[in-house]
């Protein structure tokens, strides 16, 4: 007699679906937070560029001096890390905690740390340094969130306005929902808690909805690198697209192996004043170097490379990437308040150029993108925000099976590796 087939293992139970009627209150509050962080990053991001004007443009020219020259570059960026690290030395609470230990979604900080911390976000922005403003932004706004949800609100979770503000905060910063969808997907899956995904990420997803319409209705934001149009996958595109993005995942783990080292260097002058004026004088050096296009977060910037592919060699693309890999260590190592989003992008491009000057076959749209997959993949380790970027630079439906494909050999390389964030030893996280 045979013997019996043993009985299929039971299907995992399905968290129960949570009612319409505790979903509905949760509207009101997720769009007023969603608002209320795109103004917030507005308003630091305006009063930056207005800043950025008196130190770049009316302040040189009125001394005569070049606006990025190797001088003034090296001067600015210089002054800049000394007024960083005398306010971060006199406002309360320093501007938080060691930006090297923090990632893009940390728990809230006191919100008295909040003043000081836009101020030096304010500076670090105008003056140049090789940093985001998501970090910052998003610790503020989350702080904020918490802090009034609390009050105002004391029977709702804390977790709840940790990730509307964090879900409003990145909606604006994309000027898309998806965005901050993609990133907290990652982060409620991971945590145990009642109710079905997306009943849990329905609130979020109204805060980032809030957040990228405020955002796009006031400034009207866009990722898109108006590249050369691409014209459909073919064999030898799979090849390029593997290859590429797996060299911007080594070119990124590069940055990732670097960081500890250089942030051991600049906590062992023991002062966050002189670390910081340090700091500062390297990224003009690396300025001075690059030239001006590797100064700054590197958003505008990537839009004046892509305006011109054919403008630089190959080498100085490669140069560019380089020397902003370099600056983005050093300012996150040093103590600068920023994040590593957009400066990472700027890195992606540059190799992304680099590569289609050497082998002009090779579609600009899809070694830019790759290239961005691929570094982005490295310095932060989120995979759908890495994808996601990745695809609207080029704003083409036509290369994301290739990103997709690029994915993988990308993947490998920097999963299980270290992680650009340290812990409170100053050793890299896994």
């Amino acid at each position: 007699m045979a013997p019996e087939s043993p009985a299929p293992p039971p299907a995992p139970p399905r968290p129960p679906a949570a009612p319409a009627r505790r979903l509905l209150p949760l509207v009101l509050p997720a769009i007023a937070v969603g608002v209320v962080c795109a103004l917030i990053l507005l308003g630091v991001s305006l009063l930056a560029e207005q800043f950025q004007d008196v130190l770049w443009k009316t302040l040189p020219d009125t001394l005569g001096v070049g606006r990025f020259s190797s001088l003034w570059m090296v001067v600015m960026l210089t002054a800049t890390g000394l007024a960083v690290g005398l306010v971060l030395r006199t406002v309360p609470g320093h501007g938080g905690p060691d930006p090297a230990t923090t990632g893009l979604v940390d728990a809230p900080m006191r919100p008295g740390i909040v003043p000081g911390l836009l101020l030096v976000t304010v500076l670090a922005l105008a003056g140049g340094v090789s940093l985001g403003p998501e970090n910052p932004i998003t610790a503020a706004n989350i702080a904020l969130a918490f802090w009034l949800g609390r009050r105002f609100a004391p029977g709702a979770p804390g977790e709840l306005w940790v990730a509307l503000a964090a879900a409003g905060t990145i909606g604006a910063l994309f000027g898309t929902p998806v965005a901050a969808a993609l990133i907290l997907s990652e982060v409620l899956a991971s945590l145990p808690g009642p109710g079905a995904f997306w009943d849990r990420l329905f609130a979020p997803l109204a805060a980032g909805t809030a957040g990228a319409l405020t955002m796009s209705l006031i400034a009207h934001p866009s990722f898109d690198l108006s590249l050369p149009a691409y014209d459909g996958p073919h064999w030898g595109d799979l090849l390029s697209a593997l290859l590429i993005a797996s060299a911007g995942a080594l070119l990124g783990l590069l940055a990732v192996y670097a960081f500890p080292v250089a942030h051991r260097v600049f906590t062992a002058l023991r002062h966050p004043v002189l670390a910081l004026t340090a700091g500062g004088l390297v990224l003009g050096l690396l300025g001075a170097l690059g030239g001006h296009l590797t100064l700054f977060k590197g958003l505008d910037e990537v839009k004046e490379l892509a305006g011109d592919p054919d403008g630089w060699s190959a080498g100085e693309f490669a140069g560019m990437a380089v020397v902003k890999t370099a600056a983005l260590v050093i300012a996150a190592a040093c103590g600068f308040r920023g994040g590593r989003i957009f400066p990472a992008v700027f890195v992606g491009v540059s190799l992304g150029l680099c590569a289609h000057a050497l082998v002009d076959a090779v579609p600009a749209a899809l070694a830019v993108s790759c290239a961005v997959l691929g570094v982005l993949l490295a310095v932060t380790r989120q995979g759908w925000v890495s994808l996601f970027t990745a695809a609207v630079l080029v704003s083409d439906a036509s290369v994301l099976p290739l990103l997709c494909a690029a994915t993988l050999p990308a993947w490998l390389l920097v999963t299980g590796r270290a992680q650009m964030q340290l812990d409170g030893d100053g050793k890299s996280l896994r």
